[in-house]
């Protein structure tokens, strides 16, 4: 979604929160050998076979055993769908963005076969404190919750974590969480998939819209929820509140964390009464692809983790950093 993203608490309360491993010992790094030489061996003919076969795509479907053979066939990649709990508009389901986000989780991994973590909604959604349903965490918990998640996530074995939000909120949380990850040694890498907007997408994306404003729960995220989940979008209240946008804050060159309050304190930005499915399906389906994409490359990259190892090696010692020509 296009809205901006406001921020209303500071978020250095969380940096503490988001220390990741420490040094490894040697008998650590002994074992870490050990397990990585074992997970370099070929696994046993029951195994083998299995990879071809059709596992889940979701972690919480998925067997112990089959487990195992998930992460190998995933090359060690897990996607975590994010969003939160908060209101959009007075038609979609408070959990719009992460019903969203697992949607084009799983169409992707469809594509380019992954493990998919279950919902992760703890996510920044300060500004929506005063709408019913929202759930709002402290700042604190919601870096200590994602970097637990991550550690745990790697601890089985998944060292590529790639966030996929759909939640505009999340938009300064998420990569300040990336930044935080340069705080202490780590032996996995976490990335934020980045959507583009394409040219085609967006030409029939014109075509097909009835409105021209938009970015929270109007008509093209109506249309993504018609796509997935009709069900549980209620069309006949498309037009029972306003989502205009209130100008109620005129500070040139600057913004504070009540801007999209002024703006849209009914939480609801656009029109959302023209929506269908096919105007919903033309952006999943873009998205999902992009997705797709994303996981390929995060398989075949070995330069991210080598950095990051090159990186803290180097910030023990300072003064020894090599000069780069």
């Amino acid at each position: 979604m296009k809205r901006r993203d406001f921020i209303a608490k500071g978020i250095g309360a969380g940096v503490a929160a988001g220390a990741a491993y420490p040094l490894l010992s040697a008998e650590r790094h002994v074992a870490d050998k050990l397990e990585q030489s074992e997970a370099d061996q070929p696994g046993t003919a029951k195994e083998m076979l299995s990879l071809d076969s059709k596992l889940p795509l979701f972690w919480d479907q998925l067997t112990s055993p089959d487990f195992k053979i998930a992460v190998r066939q995933a090359e060690g990649v897990c996607i975590v769908p994010i969003g939160v709990l908060e209101k959009h508009g007075a038609q979609l389901p408070l959990g719009t963005d992460v019903i969203r986000a697992r949607e084009m989780c799983k169409r992707a991994a469809g594509l380019e076969y992954c493990i998919i973590y279950p919902d992760f909604y703890a996510g920044q959604i300060f500004e929506a404190r005063h709408q019913p349903g929202t759930i709002a965490y402290s700042t604190e918990l919601m870096i200590r919750m994602l970097d637990e998640t991550c550690k745990e996530i790697a601890r089985n074995g998944l060292k590529k974590i790639i966030l996929v939000n759909t939640h505009g909120g999340n938009g300064s949380f998420l990569p300040y969480f990336l930044q935080i990850q340069m705080e202490s040694p780590r032996d996995y890498a976490v990335y934020l998939f980045q959507l583009r907007e394409e040219p085609e997408t967006q030409k029939k994306i014109t075509a097909l819209r009835k409105s021209t404003d938009g970015g929270h729960a109007d008509e093209i995220e109506t249309g993504e929820m018609l796509a997935i989940c009709p069900e549980y979008v209620r069309l006949d209240q498309t037009t029972t509140q306003s989502g205009r946008n209130l100008n109620r804050l005129n500070l040139p060159n600057v913004t504070t964390g009540i801007s999209w309050y002024s703006k849209y304190p009914n939480h609801y930005a656009g029109q959302s009464e023209g929506a269908t499915a096919e105007l919903g399906e033309v952006r999943l389906t873009s998205r999902s692809q992009q997705l797709a994409d994303a996981i390929k490359t995060v398989k075949a990259d070995t330069t991210t983790i080598q950095l990051q190892n090159e990186f803290f090696g180097q910030s023990l010692s300072p003064l020894k950093t090599k000069v780069w020509e």
